[in-house]
């Protein structure tokens, strides 16, 4: 399993915005993209601004899959209006 955790700064006044868009894409990539595993939302508890994304797929196939596909492209093309990053936190593989 390859997983990542990715931090993004959001204009304020913007971070709805940004939640109802990374959870649109959350819902589409794991219904659509057979090696989506997980793909959480998650608001700073310091600064509600800051947004994770906590993902998980099959391997990096599959995170590269998910990377070219449509869901990452409309994800990025909205985003970057309002929103710095992706700054990764982290990334790797899953020790079984």
């Amino acid at each position: 399993m390859y997983q990542f955790v990715v931090s993004f700064a959001v204009e304020e006044g913007r971070r709805d915005d940004f939640v109802q868009l990374a959870r649109r894409t959350a819902r589409d990539s794991l219904a659509n993209e057979p090696g989506s595993h997980r793909f959480e939302v998650i608001v700073d508890e310091d600064n509600p601004e800051i947004v994770y994304l906590n993902e998980l797929y099959a391997d990096l196939d599959a995170f590269n899959a998910h990377a070219n596909g449509p869901y990452f492209g409309t994800f990025f093309a909205e985003a970057s209006t309002y929103a710095k990053g992706p700054t990764w936190l982290m990334r790797g593989n899953v020790v079984a």
